[in-house]
């Protein structure tokens, strides 16, 4: 597993849609999820430290599994199918390890609240992980460890499932990404 962190929420300009930026910790590589609205706002304001009234829905499951002797661990993004996310939350309870399987927004938005890691499988990084060029350019994922090995040649078949990655890739402003904002 590889750790990632939390590099900034964006809103595509082209769609209007949120997308969570993952980067992984070690390297450059990023992951880039859709969310919606209302996940984009409970991630955003947790990490913000800024408390609402009442608790949002995220808030309400960590009181609940607190409550209920649980400790979340960690969020694993786990796979990626019909390009689909998915993911599963880590949860310790009276010395023995559960797996709940969740969407990866609601995950995240839970990893944020719990202070706990996020973390991602190295088959879905390497399928779905973007690396930038220094010129700004992406490109598939070519880290798998230590050293660089060649790019395989992306198909068009896998271009075309991957184009709404592209889509989010090429709406960044390079010059803010990893800024304050």
């Amino acid at each position: 597993m590889i750790e990632l962190e939390i590099e900034s929420i964006r809103v595509s300009i082209r769609h209007g849609r949120r997308v969570v930026i993952l980067k992984e910790t070690e390297a450059e590589r990023y992951l880039t999820i859709w969310i919606s609205g209302d996940t984009a706002e409970a991630i955003a304001l947790r990490l913000q430290d800024i408390t609402v009234v009442r608790p949002q829905t995220h808030d309400l499951l960590s009181n609940v599994m607190q409550e209920l002797g649980g400790t979340v661990k960690s969020v694993v993004v786990n796979d990626l199918k019909d390009d689909t996310f998915f993911a599963r939350i880590n949860v310790e309870q009276d010395g023995r390890m559960i797996e709940i399987d969740s969407r990866p927004s609601d995950a995240i938005a839970l990893a944020v609240r719990a202070r706990v890691p996020i973390f991602v499988e190295e088959h879905v990084l390497e399928s779905a992980g973007i690396r930038l060029d220094s010129d700004g350019a992406e490109r598939p994922s070519d880290h798998a460890g230590a050293g660089d090995r060649p790019i395989a040649a992306v198909t068009e078949e896998e271009r075309e499932k991957l184009s709404a990655f592209y889509d989010v890739v090429g709406d960044l402003d390079l010059d803010v990404l990893g800024g304050d904002d």
